[in-house]
């Protein structure tokens, strides 16, 4: 599995990190820092990183083709 983040979309709201934090976190600046960028997403974070994707408010994430 692999995740598209649309950057410009995402508002910050955290969604993401509170059920998936092996894969996303918000800097400082409130900016998302998603780890498996361009990569498959490893097999054991696979769930979390569905529901993540999901929970997203303003569906800036999603599962790429």
């Amino acid at each position: 599995m692999k995740v598209n983040v649309d950057y410009n979309r995402c508002e910050g709201h955290g969604v993401c990190v509170a059920q998936a934090p092996d894969a996303f976190e918000l800097d400082d600046d409130g900016n998302l820092n998603y780890h498996f960028e361009g990569r498959e997403v490893p097999t054991g974070i696979e769930p979390a990183v569905r529901s993540a994707v999901d929970a997203c408010p303003v569906a800036a994430l999603s599962e790429a083709p």
